[in-house]
């Protein structure tokens, strides 16, 4: 995702975000025990937060607002994110971007958090009302829950980078448009070329249907590795549960401990070529 332009910052982003625009496998090994993560089963419950009668409001009226935005829109997104040449730019460009309404309604932008010298990425979906408040990306229950499983194979934020496909959360926290994904795809695209990682995870279906295109459900899914093209390289790419999916599902943990031990694994395999 090349562009022969320049981002010159914020300023220059937003000014052109705001002017008019015409218009991969193979299975991972089942490794270790078939134990959950030391310590997850402290952490149970549902991860979503309560909604307010005006959340859904908020989300019915952003839905069909979402529905008018046109290519226009994607091209802009497109353009933008091709001219950022560093996460801190991309940063910059994708807080000028008002070509999505999901915008509007969140508090804050979600860009990223982690090390963005790491070696290891998460994907997730979007935003939740922790992260929102917060400008963090899984912060809440969730982002503990993470944190742990991290945490079991000896690493933690400062080892990991951590974004989402729509860096804004939206109302009610219901799902994406297309639409919506769509539009903030670029920049999780440009963001991913940036890191450069050497093992990209997908938390969730979602972020891996998005970004590799695959149509299969993520118990399929999960622990296959598959390749991610990026900058004339492939990225070694799993997927695995969702962590909110899982403080809802907790027999499935063990599944997951499997995934993590198989991410660890290859991390290994990297640093030893």
């Amino acid at each position: 995702m090349g562009g022969a332009y320049a981002c010159t910052g914020s300023a220059a982003c937003a000014g052109r975000s705001a002017g008019s625009s015409p218009n991969a496998c193979s299975t991972a090994p089942a490794t270790g025990p078939g134990r959950q993560f030391p310590g997850a089963d402290r952490l149970s419950g549902s991860g979503s937060s309560r909604c307010s009668p005006g959340d859904f409001r908020a989300a019915r009226s952003c839905g069909a607002s979402a529905g008018l935005a046109g290519q226009g829109d994607n091209r802009r997104s497109q353009d933008l994110a091709a001219t950022a040449p560093t996460l801190e730019e991309l940063r910059s460009c994708l807080s000028g971007f008002d070509g999505c309404n999901l915008k509007l309604t969140a508090k804050k932008l979600v860009f990223a958090d982690g090390n963005p010298q790491a070696k290891l990425m998460f994907v997730g979906e979007a935003p939740g009302r922790d992260e929102d408040l917060q400008g963090l990306p899984f912060v809440g229950r969730s982002g503990q829950l993470l944190d742990r499983m991290l945490g079991a194979i000896g690493l933690d934020r400062s080892s990991a980078y951590i974004a989402n496909v729509v860096p804004w959360r939206p109302p009610g926290n219901r799902t994406p448009t297309p639409q919506e994904t769509e539009i903030c795809k670029p920049f999780i695209l440009r963001q991913i070329e940036l890191v450069n990682p050497d093992v990209l995870v997908f938390l969730g279906a979602a972020s891996a249907k998005t970004l590799l295109g695959v149509q299969d459900g993520i118990r399929k899914m999960r622990g296959r590795w598959m390749t991610y093209p990026c900058k004339g390289r492939e990225i070694s790419a799993i997927a695995t549960y969702h962590p909110a999916y899982l403080l809802r599902s907790p027999l499935e943990k063990r599944l997951s401990w499997r995934d993590f031990l198989a991410i660890k694994q290859k991390l290994e395999e990297k640093a030893a070529q």
